[in-house]
């Protein structure tokens, strides 16, 4: 592969997981930098320089670093070529319909629901137990994920009728991190999952997004 002049910081999170899957979807080399949260490893003074937040994942590209996951994937798929098969839309219409989807995931599931989940659960010992809210978060996002796919009536192959896009890999890794969580779906979108992780880019990324290099 050419020489992309990218470095990708971050392994082991589902963030971090949606940035190795976009760049192995489109077949970019890349530097990995496979540090951890709450490790200490994203408060050296060299990860600091670029992300001052202290989170994972980081994307440095040149001169642009971006520091949110969806920016990242979504940066990826306008600045290099596409892959047969995988949609980046040109006209405004198209864009604002993906844009639509990426934003849905991204506060009323990722954000507003897991990461509730997340903060009140799995690290409860460092920001404090809140069952109800944890409870709350996993009925809501049930709720929105199958209000959110409800238009489909049906199969789904993927969330933009012209096929794979960023929308899908934020949609799967989410989907990952609330299964984990015993949040039920209906069964067209487990479907959708199980169709998506057999795609070698994802498996790829699975491998890529381990803490440890192999």
């Amino acid at each position: 592969m050419a020489d992309t002049n990218l470095t990708l910081w971050g392994a082991g999170t589902l963030r971090s997981m949606r940035a190795h899957w976009m760049l192995a979807e489109f077949g970019l080399d890349y530097v990995r930098q496979p540090i951890q949260s709450r490790t200490g490893e994203t408060y050296t003074d060299e990860y600091l320089a670029l992300n001052p937040r202290h989170k994972i994942p980081t994307l440095v590209h040149g001169d642009v670093v971006l520091v949110e996951s969806a920016a990242i994937i979504n940066y990826l798929s306008q600045v290099f070529p596409a892959p047969d098969g995988f949609f980046v839309p040109n006209d405004p219409a198209r864009r604002g319909k993906l844009d639509e989807w990426c934003f849905f995931i991204m506060t009323e599931l990722d954000a507003h629901c897991l990461y509730v989940i997340r903060r009140h659960g799995d690290l409860s010992n460092l920001y404090g137990e809140a069952p109800v809210a944890v409870e709350s978060a996993k009925a809501y996002f049930a709720e929105q994920i199958a209000a959110g796919v409800s238009r489909f009536g049906g199969a789904i192959d993927t969330l933009m009728p012209e096929g794979m896009s960023a929308a899908d890999i934020l949609m799967v890794t989410t989907m990952d991190y609330a299964l984990k969580c015993g949040i039920a779906m209906p069964q067209p979108l487990l479907d959708y999952r199980a169709r998506l992780i057999e795609r070698p880019a994802y498996k790829q990324a699975v491998e890529r997004n381990r803490p440890v290099v192999n």
